[in-house]
């Protein structure tokens, strides 16, 4: 039986509680491992870490950047909004690491939310720390634990588009925060209905798709297949 290929997935850095313990942990939502498990892929958790960045991408076929907190807006130049909120500077610098040797391996990524939010910063772009601000609502995020349920129009010409199979998609959010200025290489592949942007793409990688939505907590699998699918091909081309 041929391998499966295996797919890291960054944690959280968060305190946590279980039975009689709190403390520090290092976790994800399950729905991300169900998401790859279910594509074919074999999932990996990956902590954050500055100094394991080579060792993780040795074993690895591909990478899903997940969500949670803000990113630190030093990193891109900006002040700290006073929304801006739970930043994890040690998670937000071993992110940034990894993914830039990602794709320096041209390795397959999916960066999901706060992800796609890393991936854009790694290319020297930067946020709008609150979209409230700029669009004048909250229906990105609009009740703190629940999905916001909304469509994208997916731009034509695109690898997400490819992916998907279609020029709208029905898709779940939670971010308070968005794309400013674009990454160097990117280019925008959706937006919601009010403009935001919400998914952006390099078209010269294997496969680099960051959406602000969450596909982990949908039905549908297609951006997890379109993944582990590169990944076998990751993994096939190395050996």
């Amino acid at each position: 039986m041929a391998r499966k290929p295996v797919v890291g997935i960054t944690t959280y850095l968060t305190p946590a509680r279980w039975g009689v313990w709190e403390m520090a942990a290092a976790l994800i939502p399950y729905d991300y491992v169900r998401a790859v498990e279910e594509a074919g892929g074999r999932a990996l958790l990956v902590p954050p870490s500055e100094d394991g960045v080579e060792e993780t991408l040795d074993a690895v076929d591909a990478l899903v950047f997940s969500g949670g907190s803000d990113l630190d807006p030093t990193l891109y130049g900006q002040q700290p909004h006073p929304q801006t909120d739970g930043v994890v500077v040690e998670r937000d610098r071993a992110e940034l690491e990894l993914l830039q040797g990602a794709l320096a391996r041209d390795m397959p990524v999916l960066a999901i939310c706060r992800g796609s939010q890393v991936l854009n910063v790694a290319r020297g772009g930067d946020l709008v720390q609150h979209l409230p601000d700029v669009v004048g609502d909250e229906k990105h995020k609009h009740t703190p634990g629940a999905w916001a349920d909304h469509d994208v129009e997916i731009d034509d010409g695109t690898r997400l588009g490819e992916l998907l199979g279609g020029d709208r998609a029905p898709v779940k959010s939670h971010h308070h925060q968005g794309f400013g200025r674009l990454g160097e290489g990117l280019r925008v592949s959706a937006h919601a209905d009010d403009g935001t942007i919400e998914a952006l793409e390099d078209p010269d990688a294997r496969f680099a798709v960051g959406v602000l939505w969450h596909p982990e907590a949908g039905e549908d699998r297609k951006l997890f297949e379109g993944l582990v699918r590169e990944a076998a091909a990751y993994r096939a081309g190395r050996s």
